[in-house]
């Protein structure tokens, strides 16, 4: 499930970080003593137990990614880096939306890196603290694109599930609103068989990419419409998205409200409404910002390795804040707290 393989990625870019010319360059680098660090990196493969361990057999009672996140709990909470800080500059990353289903409401102090919050409770993840990381396209980057506003036939493309429950509903919504449009490819599709080649064709060969709200508000086809230099309809109220600190996403991104989308007629005279030269200057951008949401080895300044880094960068201060002012009476324990007693006659 390479879409979600962060863990991967940032972990060996740490480790290669040992071995650069020039670390000054770099957006983060490894250090042996804790007492250097900005931040902690737990190196859990939160995605990867998720997709290999979390069928239970017959005989378990518990899977073996919830026992893999049990001991991951109780290594990082007893180390003395966890206790000094509360584990607010620690940075745990759970990209998967049912990755860290059980660690997370123990972990929740650390920084985490996530692909939406869709499944956490805004005490335990929110903005202020936490990272929305890029997933990694599974679809073929279009090198060379030479093709235009004219050659590309379709006018709005979507491949994929179409019955999702939860957030998803507007999918089946659209599907019936649009199953008729001559210039509209709306249909079923996975990743089996020659679904990556033929979403690959299919974006290729688009004008606009629906991004629609699944059983969370984010999905790996955004970024594959990134890829594809077709310009992405988002439908997802709720979605956050990465970087969007220093990216303003209008600038190659359409984003329709769900409840405008569902209305008929909407969403295509919406779409149809976008000139030539509007979408040739989004197709442009699109060509500018692909490089932000590349995922390489050996990673290079400005792509999605070294954004997420930056983008932790940005927590730095509100972490040290936030520990320097957790240790402001943490020395002085009332006498009643310390236990002491008093004799009496």
């Amino acid at each position: 499930n390479s879409q979600h393989s962060i863990e991967y990625w940032l972990t060996l870019d740490l480790l290669a970080s040992e071995f650069s010319e020039n670390p000054s360059s770099r957006e983060a680098i490894r250090v042996k003593n804790s007492s250097e660090a900005d931040l902690i990196f737990v190196p859990f493969f939160s995605s990867l137990s998720y997709n290999r361990y979390s069928k239970l057999s017959p005989h378990q009672k518990k899977s073996k990614n919830w026992e893999l996140q049990e001991k991951l709990v109780k290594f990082v909470m007893s180390q003395k880096e966890w206790k000094i800080s509360g584990g607010r500059n620690h940075v745990v990353l759970a990209h998967h939306p049912n990755s860290m289903l059980n660690a997370r409401m123990q972990l929740w102090p650390a920084i985490f890196i996530l692909s939406d919050f869709g499944r956490y409770p805004i005490n335990v993840a929110n903005l202020d603290k936490d990272v929305i990381a890029p997933y990694k396209h599974v679809i073929k980057s279009y090198v060379n694109d030479s093709s235009d506003f004219d050659s590309r036939k379709t006018l709005l493309y979507f491949q994929g599930a179409i019955y999702r429950k939860n957030g998803g509903f507007a999918r089946q919504e659209l599907y019936y609103l649009l199953k008729d449009e001559k210039d509209v490819h709306f249909s079923f599709g996975s990743v089996q068989r020659n679904g990556i080649r033929q979403a690959s064709q299919g974006m290729h060969s688009s004008k606009f990419c629906l991004n629609i709200a699944g059983d969370t508000p984010s999905s790996s086809r955004l970024f594959d419409a990134i890829a594809s230099h077709c310009v992405p309809v988002i439908i997802s109220d709720e979605i956050e998205l990465p970087y969007e600190d220093i990216l303003d996403y209008t600038e190659f991104c359409i984003f329709i409200r769900t409840s405008d989308a569902v209305k008929k007629g909407f969403l295509i005279n919406r779409i149809r409404s976008i000139t030539k030269d509007k979408w040739t200057q989004m197709w442009e951008k699109l060509k500018q910002v692909e490089p932000l949401f590349e995922f390489q080895y050996p990673s290079k300044e400005g792509d999605a390795i070294q954004m997420i880094w930056q983008s932790l960068s940005h927590k730095v201060s509100s972490v040290k804040m936030k520990i320097n002012k957790s240790k402001r009476y943490s020395r002085f324990v009332p006498r009643k707290r310390r236990g002491l007693r008093t004799r009496t006659k």
